[in-house]
């Protein structure tokens, strides 16, 4: 019996490394980047009033990743906002493997397309180690999300952690992807 293998996991191994190996001339596959890990924050402000906030956060994170996020408490105190050190404000998912491969690829190619007004993301959100973040400022934008059922709509932030030793590569590998980018 045949082992499923996620579509992009696939067409990493037959095109992505091949085209990056021509640009950067890799001696090597193992110098090729890669995607490492894939990082979903949603920071919930307002759980701090009502706690029920929260709950509501990690359920619509479950639906869109298909894995139990983790808790994050706040690690200071500050009285502007009301927040103590050790309150439950936000949560995370890290996904790894093929769950991670599964996700990219619905974030490509089904998300990313109904953003509203969409023209592209910004090739500047590069942290100089490989590692491309951006925002979404709604969850309704997938598709796992039924519209009628959300109490909020909340944004989240979209970590995507490569082995790429520069911004440059890993703009290549993530364009080689078919990450919709907007025109240098």
């Amino acid at each position: 019996m045949k082992e499923y293998v996620p579509r992009l996991k696939k067409f990493h191994y037959e095109h992505v490394i091949d085209a990056l190996r021509k640009k950067f001339g890799y001696k090597n596959v193992m110098q090729v980047p890669r995607l490492e890990k894939i990082v979903i924050n949603m920071g919930v402000g307002d759980a701090v009033q009502n706690p029920k906030a929260l709950e509501w956060a990690m359920n619509d994170l479950m639906q869109i990743t298909g894995q139990k996020p983790a808790i994050c408490e706040a690690k200071k105190s500050i009285s502007n906002f009301k927040l103590r050190a050790g309150m439950k404000i936000g949560c995370k998912v890290t996904l790894r493997r093929d769950r991670m491969y599964e996700f990219f690829d619905r974030l490509i190619n089904v998300v990313i397309p109904r953003i509203r007004d969409f023209r592209g993301l910004s090739d500047k959100s590069f942290d100089g180690h490989g590692n491309y973040t951006f925002g979404v400022k709604e969850q309704i934008i997938f598709p796992e999300i039924n519209y009628d059922k959300v109490e909020k709509i909340r944004g989240m932030d979209i970590t995507i952690c490569t082995t790429a030793k520069t911004d440059e590569e890993a703009y290549e590998l993530l364009r080689e992807f078919g990450m919709p980018f907007r025109r240098r």
